[in-house]
């Protein structure tokens, strides 16, 4: 099984440009004194600090020290590229560049802890619903249950009600037991108007007369006859 290799020109690009900026800075430390191994740690000490802080902005933008220390790193990087394009005696590396030069472990050390320990940025809660959970929401209650209607029970058919008699209209209504003390009362009040008028007092006077209501009046003129 056979593999094709897709050569991209950013990553060839890319390449080439880390290199020469690789050897740049290499040649710049061991102008200045870092001769051996730790002229070759100089190129890769800028690098990761470069990658760090770029990483860090990657995460959150708004980070004021990713910004700081990846424009370090930026100048330390283009200033040996610079440097060693002829503008620069490197075999009469001035005192202030030996002091930079040796101080950049330090100071590389000091960005890199900084960027690894720095807090990352809690994301904000979002407001709104997920798309997924909306959706769901809608298809449930887009759903319709359909029932088969359930068969009514037939009912027997209802009885006629046997024809009640309709009480008579002037007929008392009895059946509301009358105090004694009240009866008697009445049954003066009931001789005084017949000595006075003559005739028997009716339910309606009766009634006006004690402040009684009418069933009752109707019960103790019935208790007089």
């Amino acid at each position: 099984m056979s593999r094709t290799l897709r050569f991209d020109a950013v990553l060839i690009q890319a390449v080439i440009a880390g290199a020469l900026s690789f050897a740049h800075l290499h040649d710049l430390a061991a102008a200045a004194g870092q001769d051996g191994w730790k002229a070759w740690a100089y190129p890769v000490s800028v690098d990761l600090l470069l990658v760090a802080a770029w990483r860090r902005m990657r995460t959150d933008a708004e980070n004021r020290d990713a910004w700081l220390w990846f424009a370090i790193a930026l100048v330390a990087s283009l200033g040996a590229n610079v440097a060693t394009a002829g503008l620069l005696d490197l075999h009469d590396v001035p005192a202030w560049l030996r002091i930079l030069v040796a101080g950049w472990p330090a100071l590389a050390f000091l960005g890199g802890t900084l960027l690894a320990h720095a807090p990352a940025p809690v994301p904000a809660p979002s407001q709104d619903p997920e798309p997924v959970a909306a959706e769901e929401l809608k298809e449930v209650a887009d759903l319709t249950v359909e029932r088969a209607p359930e068969p009514v029970p037939e009912l027997p058919p209802a009885e006629p009600e046997p024809p009640t008699a309709a009480p008579a209209l002037d007929s008392p209504t009895p059946g509301i037991p009358v105090p004694p003390a009240l009866l008697d009362h009445a049954r003066k009040i009931a001789d005084a108007h017949r000595a006075q008028t003559g005739t028997a007092m009716d339910a309606a006077t009766l009634r006006s007369r004690l402040g009684v209501s009418e069933a009752l009046a109707d019960s103790i003129t019935l208790a007089l006859t």
